[in-house]
């Protein structure tokens, strides 16, 4: 097992005999990192999570207090010790009040005296980690006890995380977010499962913002396709030199997520090292940068996603029993959207908004017709593929109100069918049945698709197709084929 890691301390000075100095009275019980600037100062705090600082206040450019201010307001948990051969109170006073100063260091030091410094100065910073996770677990247990008043701002928060998942009021994904409402009240791992495009993402950040967690980061990390070492380096980070052309340390996502949320997505193509060391992460909080032997912990939640059923690969061998038990306690399954019928309208409306607002471009909306096809439409892409297919519209738009006739091809050669419909003409290609009905299928497809590209031109229709408009007329009987919400006419205008 790995020896816990040491507290990190950066030294800051533009003598690099002073640096020496202070390395060597604290290197025997803590990670030392130095910087001879305040700009290298920063730089390193922006890569290494540094529990104490300790700089030199007289440096050329920025002073100690000037530089302390700014590590203040960007790392407020650090603790700040100012070193100086100056013992002005004017200077003191300013000093506390700018950068926060827990101690003054005065020189000549002893490097006892400031070995003492530096053990109170971690004592310090882990009283105020350890104070800030009771204050969490403190308001999780009286999460019961609010007042009205807070319930009543609860829900307003609430409101803000879910609102962003549009559904009609009867929408079947209804029970799915219930349920991610309660699970996102309780301080555990969840699991969400779905097929590509399905708002996985989406889904586990309204989670975040109504949990106790909602005032700490939100981060997210596509796992899909990508090599161990590089979910590797993303999620655990990597130390300096690790890689060849790596000129710095990394930190990693599951570092910058403490005391946060971190939502993880394709954990079905997780490797088993990559399934081991995510285990770690989910029942310690603890991992180890590549290329560092330190191991390092984190106070984070942690959210996944699914595509493929992770119970049926854990009987197929290809997924940890332990890890798929530890992940299931919250475990949410999102419909796909060929699922949810009642809601395509309305997200295809919102959609086009958003897509016109962003392009410049005015439009009232989708003719009938058009909002039909779309409805029945099985949209294997799901959201995704259904806001492209819509932004694709809006270009091609030439008016306000965007008609069927800007639809995708495969979209208009479905038919239409209470449990959305095949793709395109594929099932006729590669299913069963005799030439003639699987001919016949191909043929009443393009005669609909051709039909709704003229805007139900039969003339056009009839002349692109090579038929005379009485054989389209025959063809369109036989077939059973009538213009979407319109009501049978005893013989419409040819070129109605």
């Amino acid at each position: 097992m790995a020896a816990p890691s040491r507290p990190s301390i950066l030294l800051v000075d533009d003598e690099p005999h002073s640096l020496t100095a202070m390395r060597l009275a604290l290197e025997d019980e803590f990670e030392i990192l130095t910087a001879g600037s305040a700009e290298a100062a920063l730089a390193a705090l922006e890569q290494d999570w540094v529990q104490v600082i300790f700089c030199d206040q007289r440096m050329p450019g920025r002073t100690g207090v000037d530089l302390l201010g700014e590590v203040r307001e960007r790392w407020p948990e650090t603790v700040r010790i100012v070193i100086t051969g100056y013992t002005d109170a004017a200077d003191m006073v300013a000093a506390i009040n700018e950068g926060g100063i827990y101690q003054f260091v005065t020189k000549p030091w002893h490097p006892d005296q400031l070995l003492v410094v530096a053990r109170n100065a971690v004592k310090l910073f882990q009283l105020a980690r350890e104070n800030e996770r009771m204050a969490l677990e403190m308001r999780m247990l009286t999460a019961t006890a609010e007042s009205k008043l807070e319930k009543r701002r609860r829900a307003l928060r609430e409101g803000m995380g879910f609102e962003q998942i549009l559904r009609a009021p009867n929408s079947p994904i209804n029970g799915v977010l219930m349920a991610a409402r309660q699970f996102a009240s309780f301080d555990v791992p969840a699991l969400i499962q779905g097929e590509t495009g399905t708002g996985k993402e989406a889904l586990a950040r309204a989670m975040h913002y109504i949990s106790l967690r909602s005032d700490r980061p939100f981060y997210a990390l596509n796992c899909t396709g990508l090599s161990d070492e590089l979910i590797e380096i993303e999620l655990f980070g990597a130390k300096r030199g690790a890689l060849p052309g790596l000129q710095s340390s990394k930190i990693g996502l599951a570092q910058k997520a403490d005391r946060g949320t971190l939502y993880l997505g394709g954990v079905d193509g997780f490797s088993p090292r990559m399934q081991m060391a995510l285990m770690r992460l989910v029942e310690d909080g603890a991992f180890q940068p590549l290329g560092g032997s330190e191991t390092l912990t984190s106070n984070l939640r942690l959210i996944v996603g699914a595509v493929r059923d992770l119970k049926a690969l854990v009987a197929e061998g290809a997924f940890r029993a332990d890890l798929y038990y530890a992940l299931g306690l919250a475990e949410l399954r999102l419909p796909p959207l060929r699922a949810r019928p009642g809601d395509v309208a309305l997200l295809a409306s919102h959609h086009l908004f958003e897509a016109a607002r962003a392009h410049g471009k005015k439009v009232h909306g989708f003719e009938e017709a058009a909002l039909e096809f779309l409805e029945n439409y099985d949209w294997p892409g799901n959201l995704r593929e259904l806001r492209n297919e819509v932004t694709r519209m809006l270009i091609f738009a030439q008016g306000p109100v965007l008609g069927a006739e800007l639809i995708s091809r495969p979209i208009l050669q479905a038919p239409p069918g209470e449990a959305g419909a095949d793709r395109s003409a594929e099932a006729a290609l590669t299913g069963e049945g005799s030439l003639k009905d699987r001919v016949e299928l191909v043929e009443m497809r393009i005669l609909r698709e051709t039909l709704t590209r003229h805007r139900w031109n039969k003339s056009r229709a009839a002349a692109e197709l090579g038929l005379s408009r009485v054989g389209l007329r025959a063809k369109l009987d036989r077939y059973g084929i009538a213009k979407p919400g319109a009501v049978a006419q005893a013989d419409e205008a040819e070129d109605d």
